[in-house]
């Protein structure tokens, strides 16, 4: 595996290789960049890895809900990411206080992290009916922030958590 920032400006996508799986490639002209695995499919805990490092998501919370980042041999979070339920989106603070706001659209099929001035750094794109995939743009700008490869496996992290969640809001509605 390579980098993340050494194929920022090649088109990448994270893709589900096996449907029911919860397992996640990132991929770049076929190469597998980075990996997501969930350490069961009914929980939120996650490792990500590629050639950059190895982080852990989590989620916690019930109403007020975060995911929490730490290396994946460390006891301190190194970033939380604190949703906003009501309004969609949420922001990433890391533990230096650098904060970095998060978009969704209606639907929940676009994410978008943003700089502390709101240009936009990095955006996921997803689909997929039994496979979960997404297209990952990076901007130029984001190509400095040393924390970007954990930034896009927390992106993608995310969007794997709401697509749960709508799925089981979906299913406690078709029962009622």
């Amino acid at each position: 595996m390579r980098k993340i920032i050494e194929l920022f400006n090649q088109q990448m996508e994270w893709v589900q290789p096996r449907a029911l799986k919860m397992h996640y490639e990132l991929r770049a002209s076929g190469e597998l960049v980075a990996t997501l695995r969930f350490r069961s499919s009914f929980g939120s805990f996650a490792t990500g890895e590629s050639a950059d490092g190895c982080w852990t998501f989590k989620r916690v919370g019930f109403w007020q809900t975060r995911v929490t980042v730490r290396f994946c041999d460390g006891e301190n979070d190194i970033g939380a990411f604190k949703n906003n339920t009501w309004s969609g989106g949420g922001t990433l603070e890391l533990s230096d206080g650098r904060v970095f706001p998060a978009t969704t659209n209606l639907w929940q099929t676009k994410l978008e992290f943003q700089d502390e001035s709101n240009n936009k750094l990095i955006q996921f794109k997803s689909g997929g009916l039994l496979h979960q995939s997404a297209k990952l743009e990076i901007q130029p700008s984001a190509v400095g922030i040393p924390e970007l490869p954990f930034i896009i496996m927390l992106g993608w992290y995310l969007i794997v958590m709401m697509s749960a969640d709508s799925a089981m809001v979906g299913s406690i509605a078709a029962s009622t």
